[in-house]
């Protein structure tokens, strides 16, 4: 059995927080034109806050989905 399932179903949904900020690097980059340091500043505390926030939704919709998963599924075994 592997003990640390709880950990790799987090970080694998919770990985789409980081996508997400690093497209939000690459639209400032490319697509939005910031003057001053000010603006990226706010942008990029912004878009931290809200990757932050996505992943630790989406690593508890994952990790959840796993426990229920595993409960279920070790729950239908008939052990004689």
């Amino acid at each position: 059995e592997d003990h640390r399932w709880w950990w790799k179903s987090f970080f694998n949904c919770a990985s789409a927080g980081f996508y997400l900020f690093l497209y939000s690097l690459w639209f400032l980059s490319s697509k939005l034109e910031l003057a001053g340091v000010l603006p990226k500043m706010v942008y990029l505390t912004y878009m931290s806050m809200i990757s932050i926030a996505f992943s630790l939704f989406c690593g508890s919709v994952g990790f959840f989905s796993c426990f229920w998963f595993t409960k279920r599924i070790y729950g239908a075994v008939k052990v004689d």
